[in-house]
């Protein structure tokens, strides 16, 4: 049984800093894609950051590029997105999805696997 958890979140001033977590287990975490979404209130889930196997390949949407960096510790099966430069309009849960299989990455329809979600929140 797969199982995906994510923690890190909490509330955070405009400009400062958080490190999300995620560990994944009753998989091979190395063989999995991941990425991260976020969904605020009244809005649709977004694609924020993806990445490969390895830490070779990632993508971010445009919002994030340059504040949030994506990397993973496959000896650790656990997934990170450290996000700097904290925004108000970055205020949203926080999801981990796992094994993206179809469609564009920022799809949240591509990925069989999904942890609970970490809120953050940030006050301006």
């Amino acid at each position: 049984q797969v199982q995906v958890v994510e923690s890190g979140g909490g509330l955070v001033q405009a400009g400062g800093s958080l490190r999300l977590s995620c560990t994944a287990s009753g998989l091979t975490f190395d063989a999995y894609t991941m990425a991260w979404f976020r969904q605020a209130p009244e809005k649709e889930r977004e694609g924020v950051s993806y990445i490969g196997m390895s830490n070779r390949i990632t993508y971010y949407t445009n919002s994030v590029k340059g504040r949030f960096t994506i990397s993973r510790d496959n000896a650790k099966n656990t997934l990170y997105l450290q996000m700097n430069s904290l925004k108000p309009e970055d205020t949203a849960m926080y999801y981990c999805a796992v094994d993206w299989t179809r469609g564009p990455w920022f799809s949240a329809d591509g990925y069989n696997f999904w942890g609970q979600g970490t809120q953050v929140t940030v006050s301006s």
